[in-house]
């Protein structure tokens, strides 16, 4: 009997060996231990059994794709479960194995492949919740994140909006909407995006804390008169020069922008609601005469210009003016032209 386990062990060992070399699987388990082969046999073992199904099937089919992620053997595990798909494309977990293929090749740095199969997921097969999450909206997800073609990242976008509008925050994907419409150059879209965004006030967009101030501009702008703005600056400068030399606020106050005008420091972000209010003048021109830089700051380029101005009766008595070209597309008349944007006070930093 003491003889016979070392042999048994041996045979068991031997068997295994056989199976992984001439399984049509036995790719799987190349270059697998011991163990991890043995698992892996076991697996595959019950994956054939015809009787297991359902969710239970799916978990054996986890459980196998996490051996490979274990592993990072990522072409293999996108091989596996493509095989799965092609052997029951009407299985109910499809879209689930695409979404995991498409993973896979992202851990593969294949990006464009990656999104060939989360696309598949969405067109091709039945949406399922897994651990209470849209397979589709996680794919939907990624494809916007891959996508380099704003039309394409478009059409996911819309599709998140229509079909997901309960699982998401509608004004964050409103306003990125917006913004990708803007990238297409379709502006009357793109307002009408920022239009349904405004109202979500309590929304938070990612990578754009300012988003509530941006669309609000671009709608008060569009809807504006726009009879501030200069085609070239050195003749609304040379009217703001006068109306400092005559102590005019009236007049700095038709010439300023009436939109997102800001009056602020060097360190202040525009995005604070202090930042951008109406600006008297007047208060702070009473008894002095505010003078203006007879050139422009260094600091100023081809979009934007500073100038300096100094006098004013204020504990900080020093300002900037500054001045940008406008950028608004959708109205060619005005895009490109320049207009009075704003005040920072104190000396550049």
């Amino acid at each position: 009997m003491r003889g016979g386990l070392p042999l048994v062990l041996a045979l068991a060992a031997g068997a295994l060996t056989a199976l992984s070399c001439t399984s049509p699987r036995s790719w799987y388990f190349r270059d697998s231990g011991r163990a991890e082969r043995s698992e892996l046999v076991d697996l595959f073992t019950l994956l054939d059994d015809p009787s297991i199904a359902g969710e239970e099937r799916f978990a054996v089919i986890q459980a196998v794709a996490d051996s490979f992620r274990r592993r990072g053997e990522w072409t293999r595990l996108a091989d596996f479960l493509q095989g799965l798909v092609e052997a029951r494309p009407d299985d109910e977990y499809a879209a689930h194995h695409l979404m995991a293929i498409g993973h896979a090749y992202i851990e593969l740095d294949d990006a464009p492949i990656a999104e060939l199969w989360f696309d598949r997921a969405v067109k091709n097969h039945p949406d399922l919740l897994v651990k209470g999450e849209s397979v589709h909206l996680a794919c939907l997800r990624k494809l916007i994140e891959l996508a380099d073609a704003p039309e394409r990242r478009l059409d996911y976008r819309r599709a998140v909006i229509s079909r997901f509008a309960d699982r998401v925050d509608l004004g964050a994907e409103l306003f990125l909407l917006g913004k990708d419409y803007e990238a297409i150059g379709d502006w009357a879209e793109a307002l009408d995006a920022y239009k349904r965004f405004i109202p979500k006030g309590e929304s938070v967009v990612p990578g754009y804390p300012d988003a509530q101030r941006y669309a609000r501009n671009l709608l008060d702008f569009s809807a504006s008169q726009k009879d501030w703005t200069f085609v070239r600056l050195d003749d609304l400068a040379s009217r703001v020069r006068k109306a400092l030399a005559d102590g005019d606020p009236a007049t700095l106050r038709r010439l300023r922008a009436r939109v997102g005008f800001f009056a602020m420091s060097w360190h202040q972000s525009t995005e604070l609601g202090n930042a951008q209010k109406l600006f008297e003048f007047a208060e702070f021109m009473r008894g002095v005469k505010v003078q203006a830089a007879p050139d422009w700051d260094p600091s100023s380029n081809a979009r934007e210009a500073f100038l300096r101005t100094s006098g004013w009766s204020d504990r900080i008595s020093t300002w900037y003016l500054y001045f940008r070209k406008i950028d608004f597309p959708a109205d060619p008349d005005v895009h490109g032209q320049w207009e009075w944007a704003g005040i920072y006070f104190g000396e550049r930093p």
